[in-house]
Parts: structure tokens; C-alpha cells; sequence
């Protein structure tokens, strides 16, 4: 379906629009020299509805909206756990991990690990979070989106990557995370108001013009399966999303590694003006989650009613899209591509962080001045943006659900971060040497139960596998506590001049443990109050939708 020439000039309004205002926010003051802060976390001044908004902004994309109605498509409501869980989650981040975040005053997730553990542990995830926003992230937003366009337009999926990648460049380039924190408010408010016009459009086609609450019923009806959030283990996709366990296992461990320890996701938030406000954003963001299945799930779910013969679950959003009427497909055609940009912005915009505060900042050059340092956080983003563009069709061409690969794939890694995050949190005696094995750990388990024990579904395995990594954690650290208390080794000479040895340093708690004691954990009224209702809605969606 072609987009008519009101739809295109709907659609480049926007496209200029957005550019002009990223461009006027991140314009600096007379005399003032952007610098790191100013690039990487925004000034530090986001308001909380701008950290709700681009919180939501930068989670929202082609994996989300493509992906997941893809799978909504195939499976049904169930993958809506992923957004409703998502908003107890960032409950827990806004109440436990913010504090301690922005207690420590740091720019990103491998430098709070130096701070609790070693270097070493910071070069690693550092080196690991690159990769991994590069050849999945990147990639899979990239992709997916193009393929929306592709298959809404006809625009040829090459043409559609590149639009994307420069789209996305030309306005966060410059602006670094202010630019796209401050323009997400405008992205979000097209994404709701589009999303909910597809989904309002599809449901009426269900019911042919009587109105979308009576589609709703028939499509109830007529696809009950399609709307068990709690799959039973005769279902076929019982393995995605194993029953119970998507209450009490794996997918905990899934959200608090995204929501919590995620760099491009957390940088929001450690750019609030103060933790107050950083709160407010998490919980109107959380309120913003619960919202999401209806603009991401249940249009996947009608296209398995109106359009059951796709060659490819991941068409079901693009093609309820042709149902939008021209005129205002233009506007629902930007709602789509402003999920895409903000979460290429956001991305690229973490990597350039990643990159150059703990890689060239740390390692190449230690006495970069700010000037040089800006710049080569630009090139990092570029070149970051230029590898996705090249590896992104021939890595995930092939796949049927793109969703379900990027939690597959993630899985891999998610038990480990999420140990060595919580135990540093809450366990002062907690090493580098057991953080280290908690992350290698990680992967070789996930391998090996994949391997060897097939049947297990994904989620449950995370699950395991967190459990695990959290003992063999604790097992390395009390046996170099029970080594170094014998006296019958020597500890070897630190090789960071720090005191400490690498091998048994745990002959207490650890000097970079963190002071619980000294953070303010307590919260306002009005968030406990947010965070009561956010909680009574979601045990209200699970009890209906049992």
C-alpha cells in the first residue's frame, strides 16, 4: 500500500519538525562548552516527564511493536507479561537501584561495577555491553524496522536501513541524550495515539464497522486460546513462556537485567535533576507499560483473525497498518518510525557512552580533554551505526520471530549481570574474582542446559542458571574468606596497586562494598501511592486474564 501524497507530506512535516526541535534543545548558551555531562546525561537537569517518556521512548521500538505482535500474533496475550511485569520492575529500580545509582554519582553501568568490584570487571561488561548493542540491539531495530517500512511502502529493505540509521543520527548525533530525551515526548505521544488508531481500526474491521468494543468481544470469542496469559503445558508455545514461571522465575531475572542494569535504559534516569524526580519518571513510566499491550500485543492478535495466512508472524503490525485510511497513514507511518529513531538515538547514544567513558577514557587515553572526548563519543555512535547497518539483514533475515530471538540470545548473559548486580548491592563480602565467575558462568551453564537439556523452557532456564551463578558467587567468595582466614596461603600482590589481592581478597567485607546505611531508601507519598496502584492494576489484568 502506497502512502498518497498527503500521508508523505504528514510524514516529512514530521521527519523536519523533530530534527529542528532536537536541534534547538541541545543548543548551548553563550560561553558554554558542551561537555561530557552535558553530551552523555543530559546536564543531569530531565524532568520526571521526560525521564517517563523517553524511558518508555527507548523501550518502544521495532523489537517491541514489530517483534512483539509478531508473537501476539502466534501466541496472544500472553506476551504481554513482558510489559506488565516490566511495570512492577521499574518499581523495584526506582525504590532499590536509583538510590545506590545516583548515590555514586556515575555515568554508566561498567563504572559503578569498578567502583563495587575491579577494573577487570568493568573492561569486561563494558567490552560485553558494546558488543551486545551493537550486533543485537542495533541490529534488531534496524531490521524490523525496516521491514515495517518495506512491507507498508514497498520501499526496498537496503533503502529502508539506511533511512533509519541517518534519520536517527541526524538529530542525536549533535544533541547527544538531550537531544533525544526531550524530543521522546513528542515520539511517545505519536506512538500512543498511533498505536491506539491501528488497534481501534483493526478491532472495527473485526466487528465489520460496528465499533471496536464489539470486536473485541467477537475476538474473544472467536480466538479464546489467544487471550490465556498463563499458558498450559500442552500449549506449543509453552517454552517461550513456561506457565507459572512467567510470575515467580525467569522473567524476573529478564526484566531486572533490562530495567535495572541496562545502559541505555538506566542512562535516563541518571540524568534526573534529583532522585525525587527520577522516581516520578519511573513510575509514570510504569504506568505507561501497562498501556503498551494494547498498542503491541493486540493488533498482533486481530491480524491473526483478519489475516491469518502471513507468510511471517512479524508482518502482522505493517499489515493492520494498510487498514489506516490515507491521510492519516502519514501520521501513523512517523508514530511507527518514531519508536524506530528514539531507540536507534538511544542505543548508539549508550554505546558512545559505554565507549568512551570506559574504554577510551579508562584505557586509551586517560587525559582526553572534553572537546576530544565529545567527538570521539560521536564517531562511537557512528561507527556503531555503520556495523548494525551491515550485519543487520544477514544476521536476522532468516528469523521468524525476531522478539523471541533477542530474549532467547540475552538469556544467555542476564543471570550473570543480575547476580553480579545484586549481590554488589546487597552483599558487602561479594569479590571481583566471584563476579568475574558469575558472568563466565553465566553463558557456559546457559549453553550447556540448552544443549544438554533441551526441553527445559528458556525462561526456566534463566531462572536455574541465575541460581547458580549466585551460589558458585558466594562459593568463590566464602573460599577465599576460608583461605585467607587459614593462613596457609599467601595472598598474591595486587596488580592494581589497590591493597587488594585478585585472587583472595575476601577476608571480609570488601573495602568498595557499598554502605547501605548511608542511602536514602525511603520514598515519597505520591510514589508509594503510584506504585499501590500500578501493582492493583497488574494482579487485576492476571486475575481476568487467567
Amino acid at each position: 500500500m502506497a502512502l498518497s501524497s498527503l500521508d508523505i507530506a504528514a510524514f516529512v512535516l514530521y521527519c523536519v519538525l523533530l530534527i529542528a526541535i532536537a536541534w534547538w534543545v541541545s543548543r548551548e548558551k553563550p560561553g558554554h562548552q558542551k561537555g561530557s555531562e552535558d553530551y552523555f546525561l543530559a546536564s543531569k537537569a530531565l524532568p520526571w516527564w521526560a525521564i517517563g517518556a523517553s524511558l518508555i521512548a527507548a523501550n518502544i521500538s521495532a523489537e517491541q511493536i514489530i517483534g512483539m505482535s509478531g508473537s501476539g500474533y502466534v501466541v496472544g496475550l500472553a506476551i504481554a507479561s513482558y510489559e506488565w511485569m516490566a511495570a512492577i520492575t521499574l518499581l523495584v529500580v526506582g525504590k532499590f537501584f536509583l538510590p545506590i545509582y545516583l548515590k555514586k554519582g556515575i555515568y554508566t553501568m561498567p563504572q559503578f561495577l569498578e567502583q563495587r568490584y575491579d577494573h577487570r570487571v568493568r573492561t569486561t561488561m563494558a567490552v560485553f555491553w558494546l558488543g551486545v548493542y551493537t550486533l543485537v540491539n542495533l541490529t534488531a531495530v534496524l531490521y524490523l524496522g525496516a521491514l515495517a517500512i518495506e512491507t507498508l511502502t514497498g520501499v526496498d529493505m537496503l533503502y529502508g536501513l539506511l533511512f533509519l540509521a541517518v534519520f536517527s543520527m541526524s538529530y542525536s548525533l549533535y544533541g547527544g541524550l538531550k537531544a533525544i530525551a526531550l524530543t521522546d515526548i513528542i515520539q511517545v505521544v505519536l506512538l500512543v495515539l498511533g498505536g491506539l488508531m491501528v488497534t481501534y481500526l483493526a478491532l472495527n474491521q473485526i466487528s465489520g464497522g460496528a465499533g471496536a468494543l464489539h470486536g473485541f468481544s467477537m475476538l474473544l470469542s472467536e480466538m479464546p486460546a489467544r487471550f490465556d496469559m498463563i499458558l498450559d503445558p500442552s500449549s506449543p508455545h509453552y517454552d517461550d513462556l513456561p506457565g507459572i514461571s512467567v510470575l515467580v522465575g525467569g522473567l524476573w531475572i529478564m526484566n531486572l537485567s533490562y530495567w535495572g542494569f541496562n545502559q541505555y535504559i538506566t542512562q535516563r534516569a541518571l540524568a534526573a535533576k534529583n532522585l525525587v524526580e527520577a522516581q516520578k519518571g519511573i513510575a509514570f513510566a510504569a504506568y505507561l507499560k501497562l498501556l503498551m499491550p494494547l498498542i503491541v500485543v493486540l493488533p498482533g492478535i486481530a491480524a491473526a483473525m483478519l489475516a491469518p495466512g502471513l507468510d511471517r508472524p512479524d508482518q502482522a503490525y505493517p499489515e493492520m497498518m494498510k487498514l489506516v485510511p490515507q491521510g492519516l497513514l502519514g501520521i501513523t507511518f512517523a508514530a511507527l518510525v518514531a519508536a524506530i529513531s528514539s531507540s536507534l538515538g538511544s542505543m548508539s547514544n549508550s554505546v558512545s557512552t559505554i565507549f568512551t567513558m570506559d574504554i577510551y577514557r579508562q584505557l586509551i587515553n586517560t587525559n582526553a580533554s572534553e572537546r576530544r572526548t565529545l567527538w570521539v563519543g560521536r564517531l562511537a555512535a557512528l561507527s556503531a551505526m555503520i556495523i548494525a547497518l551491515t550485519v543487520a539483514q544477514p544476521l536476522l533475515g532468516e528469523l521468524d520471530q525476531a522478539f523471541q530471538y533477542i530474549q532467547e540470545f540475552t538469556g544467555f548473559f542476564t543471570p550473570g549481570i543480575v547476580a553480579i548486580f545484586l549481590l554488589g548491592f546487597f552483599w558487602k563480602k561479594a569479590t571481583a574474582s566471584s563476579a568475574l565467575v558469575a558472568a563466565i558462568a553465566s553463558v557456559v551453564l546457559s549453553i550447556a542446559f540448552k544443549l544438554l537439556w533441551p526441553a527445559l523452557p528458556f525462561m526456566d532456564r534463566v531462572g536455574l542458571v541465575f541460581v547458580l551463578c549466585c551460589v558458585l558467587a558466594v562459593v568463590v567468595t566464602l573460599g577465599s574468606l576460608a583461605i585467607s582466614g587459614t593462613g596457609g596461603l599467601r595472598q598474591a600482590a595486587p596488580a592494581d596497586g589497590s591493597g587488594h589481592s585478585y585472587l583472595f581478597n575476601g577476608a571480609g567485607d570488601q573495602s568498595k562494598a557499598i554502605d547501605l546505611e548511608g542511602i536514602e531508601f525511603s520514598t515519597t507519598g505520591s510514589f508509594n501511592m503510584l506504585a499501590i496502584g500500578v501493582c492493583l492494576i497488574t494482579a487485576a489484568l492476571y486475575v481476568i486474564w487467567w
